[in-house]
């Protein structure tokens, strides 16, 4: 039994097919030698690495623990060299008197487990945990044991980091020692690992905050000491081409930053402020990420269907609208995916381009050179272009510009900074094209929103009261089965993990184009809109609090009006 292959294991378990285990096997002799079996099958979509890893626990009898919900002991991580623990991706996880209890994907690797051996002189007991929750918790433990080492660094260096640097070459040479180079790059690390998009560096009179926005939200990552704030703020402006001895005016900047494999594209940006420079950095993933489909999106089956028959129109304007953050342009991206074929011409402009799509042609406006959008449009309607994407209509130029190319035959994709698909018509014969002009080119809006998803593994359901039934559309009909955050180890306790998209599209039908044309206003286009068929945000959101993907808290918050 113990020498019967994983392969046949599944099997007989009803956990793979005969056919399943033939594909995998096939697949993992053209793979090489190197490629485990587990591996084989989590990518071909057979089974989860979490099944795999607990099937195989079953079949060697060793314990199978669940790193993401598990208490670990950090005086046991101390125990294991960083080196020799993402050599071998094994974590120590607990001390029993001379025992040590280690967490690793391969427990029969004996050559493993009798290094850690000699390297710790304690007797070793392997439990089976799934390579993904091993790597996360060798990043979480080490880096946090890395930036306490980093700190102390720092503040044995003296306190005179933070005093003036006025020599550029001097200030270079004293700012590319190694605990702040290092600092730099592990704030950088833990917060792409935690999921950030944005990171605060933020200095008050005794202490530096640093934060991270996670699924919209600020949380502290840490706190340093003021003294470093100066070299910090320093080695940031280096690495993303600022001038360092300028510290009196805002400037911005970017670099890229290789964390896990994969090229980050991080945008930093400098204001003064009473105490120091604030520096916040926007993290971004390249192309390297595979492109969103629509599919992906998150829309609503109604929605979705909406959204593709308005990108089968082959000349007009499609707009995306929002706040900052709610998605736009990967909306955009994603369309852009969809329509782009090998036999259409399709040209961007935006600023900046944010990720590098294979086979389309993107333009990066320069203020500083008077590449401004207006000006590039111009240019690229001499391209030849079938497809244009504009990144913002920020003016009445480039949106005029924009219709007019949409009129001419081409279509056209955008965003603008509106509350609701309704009020960006508005907005448009507010910055100066004519209602006609509207009324002909527009395709349709698309208004989005990004909510929170509740945690599935705490979330606590309970009846929703009048008040509530009111905001989700349904007063009078009873009470309904509504869920609200909990708290867990899986969400940081936050109770929410990941975030999707609310969407509100409106499609400019003949009775919404004549509104339009006659300068109708918010409400009559809303209305029409709502005859038509739109659903609104608050609709959308609504749908979400019932399935128990979402809460009431985010309902009011991402469509709360008075």
């Amino acid at each position: 039994m113990r020498n019967e292959r994983i392969g046949d294991y599944l099997v007989s378990q009803g956990l793979l097919t005969e056919d399943q285990l033939r594909i995998a096997l096939e697949k993992q002799k053209e793979a090489g030698s190197g490629k485990k079996f587990g591996d084989v099958v989590a990518e071909l979509g057979f089974m989860n690495e979490v099944k795999f890893t607990q099937a195989l626990s079953n079949k060697l009898n060793v314990q199978y623990v669940d790193l993401d919900n598990y208490e670990i002991d950090s005086s046991a991580v101390e125990k294991i060299p960083e080196a020799l623990a993402r050599k071998h991706t094994v974590i120590a996880i607990a001390i029993t008197g001379k025992r040590l209890t280690v967490a690793t994907n391969d427990p029969v690797n004996f050559i493993v487990l009798e290094d850690i051996k000699v390297s710790t002189g304690m007797d070793t007991r392997p439990v089976l945990a799934t390579l993904s929750s091993i790597n996360k918790a060798i990043n979480k433990y080490y880096n946090m044991q890395s930036i306490d080492d980093i700190q102390a660094g720092l503040e044995q260096m003296g306190g005179d980091l933070g005093g003036p640097m006025e020599d550029d070459a001097e200030s270079k040479e004293r700012v590319e020692n190694a605990p702040i180079v290092k600092l730099a790059t592990t704030i950088v690390e833990n917060s792409y690992r935690a999921d950030a998009t944005d990171i605060h560096i933020e200095p008050f009179e005794k202490y530096t905050r640093i934060r991270i926005r996670v699924n919209g939200d600020l949380i502290e990552l840490m706190n340093i000491s003021s003294a470093v704030h100066s070299a910090l703020t320093t080695r940031m402006k280096l690495i993303s081409g600022m001038n360092i001895a300028e510290k009196r005016i805002p400037q911005d900047g970017r670099f890229t930053q290789v964390v896990d494999g994969t090229t980050l594209d991080v945008r930093v940006s400098s204001l003064p402020m009473v105490h120091g420079e604030k520096i916040v950095i926007r993290i971004l993933s390249t192309g390297q990420i595979a492109l969103r489909k629509i599919t992906d999106l998150g829309m609503s089956e109604y929605n979705y269907q909406l959204f593709e028959s308005m990108l089968r129109v082959p000349h007009g304007v499609i707009l995306v609208t929002g706040p900052t953050g709610s998605g736009k342009t990967t909306t955009l991206y994603a369309a852009l995916g969809e329509i782009a074929k090998p036999h259409v011409n399709v040209v961007t402009v935006e600023d900046p381009v944010e990720k590098a799509i294979d086979g389309i042609n993107q333009c990066q406006v320069n203020q500083k050179a008077g590449m401004t959008f207006a000006a590039a449009l111009r240019s690229i309607l001499r391209q030849d272009p079938d497809i244009v994407m504009i990144g913002e209509m920020r003016d009445t130029e480039t949106a005029d510009i924009g219709i007019r190319a949409a009129i001419t035959g081409h279509l056209v994709l955008s965003t603008l900074h509106t509350n609701d698909a309704a009020s960006t018509v508005v907005r448009l014969v507010d910055m100066g094209v004519a209602p006609y002009m509207v009324a002909t080119s527009l395709i349709g809006v698309i208004a989005q929103r990004l909510v929170k998803r509740l945690c599935p593994e705490c979330k606590k359901a309970r009846l929703s009261t009048p008040e509530e039934d009111e905001l989700m559309g349904i007063a009078g009909q009873g009470p309904i089965e509504i869920y609200e955050p909990g708290g867990c180890t899986a969400c940081n306790n936050t109770g929410y993990r990941g975030r999707t998209a609310i969407h509100e599209i409106i499609h400019c039908t003949a009775k919404v184009s004549q509104i339009i044309a006659a300068g109708g206003g918010k409400e009559d286009i809303e209305k029409a809109a709502k005859a038509n068929g739109t659903k609104l945000l608050r609709d959308n959101a609504a749908e979400l609090v019932k399935q128990g993907i979402s809460s009431i808290d985010e309902l009011v918050r991402t469509t709360f009006t008075v």
